[in-house]
């Protein structure tokens, strides 16, 4: 150990979260419908598996960028060779357009304010080297994904404040939260450099109100700060209200005559709206110069292949292709999320009304033993372990309200789907009914605990799980 550095040897990587090791569980008794159908089904990873058929259905019907040629020749060796860190430019053109259809083409983007990245996980922590020194801190509202912790932190030392948002109003940000949120961070000796939102929310599942993002841009203007806004999963959006980008409020205040113009910037990859993470394909948008000039040269430590940038750059081209494949998309999410919800809802769990995402925020505060943290654990593991179910406990996402939990159902056949929500509900008849919930346990007083930083440790391990 000694002969290590100090980063190798920390615990600052977010490992030891719950969210860490109902995967580890999965990994080791994942489920198989004729191999291991007793096994755990994995419902905690964020992934979008409903249209590959569409996509593959191009690919058979376009067969030279994925050969890679062009007019019948190959252009194999011109991929092959090296490619400077700009990107390819009939790529970030594509990119560009692609993002401005998901948005209604209510606002453009100039591919020149774009940095490729490998994924979303790169491009938020290379906006945090580019906006924060070691020690100074962004502001997140809870819950919000569980890996931010990893991506925002473990190398930057940029710490994270939570904006404590609560279900009295749906984990809508307020006024109230965001400057007790700083105030908590001034507490703390801590400059706030920004903060960072996912829109759509993981894990909630939900789409930011005009009103929220106009609170936003109001408080960093007042503040003097930076404004991230996460929008991979802008694509998922299948429901009323439609999806409003923080470029169209920008847009809307006429910003762009204003300094607060440069002080916000866009994340997005492919991995949810495409459902291709493997793909590593990440951007990050910003009308600052400066930014977008040290975010290329911190790209070139985690590029997108030029194959990757051809073969998609023909895709997204196809205007005919990206227009039915967002519908198409769209209808199939919500009715996967429709039949998840009334699912649970037969078993008599409610979900948070969502609109976008590829899971969902679910109440399960009537099944606890008390109104504890401790005891969202205790169920938590009743149902990794005996309902063999991986989902997402609240305190991995960092809620300040024990009972809620992460589903995701994007990521399974639909007769995966059934059986998980089968299993849940036979969980919850025989758990009310050897009276383990909390309204069975009425006489028994508890006092609800503050959140742990982290839950469970985990032994060390040679890879996490990397959603985006």
């Amino acid at each position: 150990m000694r002969h290590l550095s100090t980063k190798a040897t920390c615990n600052s990587h977010g490992q030891d979260s719950s969210y860490f090791l109902g995967w580890e569980e999965y990994e080791k008794n994942s489920y198989d419908k004729v191999q291991n159908p007793k096994g755990i089904i994995q419902m905690g990873l964020a992934e979008n598996q409903l249209s590959f058929d569409l996509l593959e259905s191009w690919l058979e019907k376009n067969p030279e960028p994925a050969g890679f040629k062009r007019d019948g020749k190959s252009i194999f060796r011109e991929l092959a060779l090296f490619q400077d860190y700009h990107g390819l430019p009939a790529f970030k053109k594509a990119l560009v357009e692609f993002m401005a259809e998901i948005r209604g083409n209510r606002v453009s983007f100039d591919p020149n304010h774009m940095v490729l990245t490998a994924g979303a996980t790169s491009a938020n922590e290379t906006l945090m080297f580019c906006l924060a020194e070691p020690g100074e801190a962004f502001l997140l509202p809870t819950p919000y994904y569980p890996g931010f912790d990893r991506d925002l932190k473990w190398r930057t030392g940029v710490e994270i404040v939570p904006i404590h948002c609560t279900s009295s109003n749906d984990f809508q940000i307020t006024e109230t939260a965001l400057e007790a949120a700083y105030y908590e961070a001034q507490q703390c000796n801590l400059r706030v450099k920004g903060v960072l939102v996912t829109n759509p929310s993981n894990p909630l599942g939900t789409t930011l109100s005009r009103s929220e993002l106009n609170l936003l841009i109001s408080f960093i203007t007042t503040k003097g700060i930076h404004l991230i806004s996460d929008e991979i999963y802008s694509g998922t959006v299948f429901s009323s209200p439609g999806f409003v980008s923080v470029m169209e409020v920008l847009k809307d205040r006429n910003c762009d005559k204003s300094e607060v113009w440069d002080r916000v910037h866009i994340v997005y990859s492919l991995s949810k709206d495409l459902g291709l993470p493997g793909f590593r394909v990440g951007a990050i948008y910003s009308n600052d110069d400066m930014v977008v000039a040290a975010a290329t040269k911190m790209s070139s430590f985690g590029l997108v292949s030029s194959q990757t940038q051809y073969l998609l750059s023909a895709l997204l081209s196809d205007k005919k292709f990206t227009k039915n494949y967002i519908s198409e998309n769209q209808k199939r999410l919500k009715n996967r999320q429709n039949m998840l919800v009334m699912g649970l809802k037969r078993a008599g769990i409610s979900c948070l009304k969502s609109n976008a995402g590829l899971f969902c925020w679910v109440n399960m505060r009537h099944l606890l033993r008390s109104d504890t943290f401790e005891a969202e654990m205790e169920l938590w593991k009743k149902i990794v372990y005996d309902v063999r179910l991986n989902i997402s406990p609240g305190s991995s996402c960092h809620c300040t309200e024990p009972g809620w939990f992460r589903v995701c159902f994007a990521n399974m056949t639909e007769e995966t789907l059934d059986l998980a929500i089968k299993r849940l509900k036979d969980f919850v008849v025989e758990h009310t009914a050897n009276g383990h919930s909390k309204s069975n346990n009425s006489s028994k007083k508890s006092k609800r605990k503050l959140l742990p930083k982290w839950v469970l440790r985990l032994r060390d391990r040679d890879h996490e799980p990397d959603e985006r």
